[in-house]
C-alpha cells in the first residue's frame, strides 16, 4: 500500500508535537512538507532535515523506500 500524505503528517506530528507541519501531496510517492517547530532554533537546515528524515523512520531509505520525493521546508518560529 503506498505511504499518504496523512501517513506522513502523523509520523511527523509524532516527532514533533509542539510543531506546525502541513504536508501535501496525493500520488503516493511525491510530497512536499513544512515543518515549523522551536528544537530547530539554532540549527542549521542540514541539521534540520534530518531531523526531519530521522521522524520519517526509514520511509525514504534506499531505492525501496515507500517514500520516494519530499520537498521539505524547515524553520524555528519566528
Amino acid at each position: 500500500m503506498p505511504i499518504t500524505a496523512r501517513d506522513i503528517e502523523t509520523m511527523l506530528r509524532d516527532a514533533f508535537p509542539q510543531g506546525q507541519v502541513k504536508v501535501e501531496g496525493d500520488d503516493g510517492a511525491h510530497f512536499a512538507a513544512q515543518v515549523i517547530d522551536e528544537s530547530f532554533r539554532g540549527m542549521n537546515r542540514v541539521q534540520q532535515q534530518r531531523a526531519v528524515y530521522a521522524a520519517l523512520k526509514g520511509k525514504m531509505d534506499g531505492s525501496h523506500g515507500e517514500l520516494h520525493a519530499l520537498a521539505l521546508t524547515t524553520k524555528a518560529p519566528d
